[in-house]
């Protein structure tokens, strides 16, 4: 049985279910199953496409985000490449069971990934002109000669200047489309994935004009149907993909995390000097990012990263460079600054709702080197801004430019396959439980390694019933065997 995997980057659960006008959409929901998908701590692409692929939280896989520490010093922060995964994922079962997989931007992606079929990079991709993207590297200058310079992303997607960035990303995904409609045509496969990346632009350049809660939403706003009228293109790009396959494969939709509003920024290391957690030497006359800031590390407890939630880092003895936290009170300084980042509040002076996790709470296993808390303010309502120099602890602008929507911790999926024995809305799947999920379905082994459940085992479809014959004999054979 083979497997198609439509993965919708930061795809909406209210979006996708609550449009009747997706009818393509709406015939999968029919055919199967559909519900909020749980994402990870932190909900963020990279690395929750992996954890979903390798059912392996973020613990396991020592990835924590786009960047990670690659040793205890004060910048060493590097960017996550493809390499970094080293888990067995989903299209590494196929393989060892002899099927042969595409794999079209599934993040991250770059170095291409040597998998058995084709695989095409993803949008941390530096340049698809001047450097192979796919493996095979032939597959490069095919995929060219189909739609010219192959778009992995939109260049410079946080603009003000709406008009362009939406035919850019409308661009962008009809040359996806174009090239993962070739693949699905002119490729040998059993197993095949993409992730397309335009929902998740479209989101965070669209959504206050889409979202009347949105702090910034203005009523009339040119762009309000913009994010609507994007996931209706899809939808008629997803029924042109459905009519490449055959009854006899497995279908599934799914988003790595959801949206949500952005109420605006918590300026996290401005907070942390305002404390007296993070010490500098000299304050900033202009907002400067971390790095250049000049920090006093002899006298510095923590400092934090900015990006969609934050990830905080204690200065201890013996670990970092200039540690200041004797080992034997890490524990204790790590409570109390959690429970002062439970305590932060909005402008208004009301609780912010602040949620913080302690990394070896929350993962099965800790490799590599973990933030000692993650911060989701405002419970993802707010941003984290890592600058210092700001004039007040919360701000409304992005310090990466305009930024309308923040990852919510709940995407969403869908599932249709044949004789499938799950129908309607269902409760309580985790993105961990998708592999394990697709695998039993499709009748292949599930790795030891996958942490995740099969949602199905054990759920007869109705088609596999006992008929009253053979029911009979049973039941005759059970009587005389005692059992009834």
């Amino acid at each position: 049985m083979k497997i198609l995997i439509i993965g919708l980057d930061c795809a909406a659960p209210e979006l996708l279910f609550g449009d009747d006008s997706l009818v393509n959409i709406r015939r999968l929901m029919e055919m199967g199953c559909y519900g909020r998908l749980e994402s990870i701590v932190p909900p963020i692409t990279v690395p929750a496409w992996m954890c979903m692929a390798t059912s392996q939280d973020p613990g396991l896989l020592g990835v924590y985000g786009f960047r990670n520490r690659s040793d205890y010093g004060y910048s060493s922060l590097k960017i996550v490449n493809s390499k970094a995964i080293r888990e067995l994922a989903i299209w590494d079962q196929i393989a060892r069971e002899g099927k042969k997989s595409v794999l079209v931007g599934v993040p991250p992606a770059y170095p291409p990934r040597k998998i058995n079929g084709v695989s095409v990079g993803c949008f941390m991709t530096p340049d698809t002109n001047e450097t192979v993207f796919t493996h095979p590297p032939e597959m490069s200058e095919e995929i060219r000669r189909i739609v010219g310079k192959y778009p992995v992303d939109v260049s410079g997607f946080r603009t003000d200047n709406k008009d362009w960035l939406k035919d850019q990303i409308y661009e962008m995904s009809r040359k996806h489309f174009k090239v993962i409609r070739h693949l699905m045509k002119e490729c040998e496969w059993d197993f095949f994935q993409f992730v397309e990346i335009g929902t998740d632009r479209m989101h965070h350049g669209f959504w206050k004009a889409h979202d009347p809660q949105h702090v910034l939403h203005k009523s009339g706003d040119p762009h309000q149907n913009t994010i609507v009228e994007y996931y209706r293109y899809l939808d008629e790009e997803i029924g042109s993909l459905l009519e490449l396959i055959d009854e006899d494969t497995v279908v599934l939709v799914a988003s790595d995390h959801g949206a949500q509003r952005l109420d605006g920024g918590f300026c996290v290391n401005e907070w942390l000097v305002k404390e007296g957690l993070l010490v500098l030497n000299n304050y900033p006359d202009k907002v400067t990012p971390l790095a250049e800031l000049d920090v006093n590390w002899q006298k510095t407890t923590c400092w934090s990263e900015g990006g969609y939630y934050a990830r905080l880092f204690l200065n201890v003895k013996g670990r970092e460079p200039n540690g200041t936290i004797e080992p034997k009170d890490c524990l204790k300084v790590r409570d109390e600054i959690k429970a002062r980042f439970e305590a932060t509040k909005d402008p208004d002076g009301k609780p912010l709702g602040t949620l913080v996790f302690k990394p070896e709470e929350i993962y099965r296993k800790i490799r590599g080197i973990p933030p000692d808390l993650i911060v989701h303010f405002g419970g993802l309502y707010w941003r984290s801004i890592g600058g210092v120099g700001y004039p007040t602890i919360h701000v409304r602008e992005n310090d990466t430019g305009p930024d309308d929507c923040n990852h919510a911790q709940f995407g969403a999926f869908i599932l249709a396959a044949p004789n499938f024995p799950l129908a309607g809305e269902i409760e309580g799947v985790h993105m961990l439980d998708i592999s394990p999920t697709l695998l039993d379905i499709a009748g292949y082994d599930m790795p030891d390694s996958m942490i995740g459940r099969s949602w199905v085992s054990g759920v007869s479809n109705t088609s596999e019933e006992l008929s009253e014959d053979q029911e009979a004999i049973v039941r005759e054979r059970l009587r005389g065997l005692g059992y009834i």
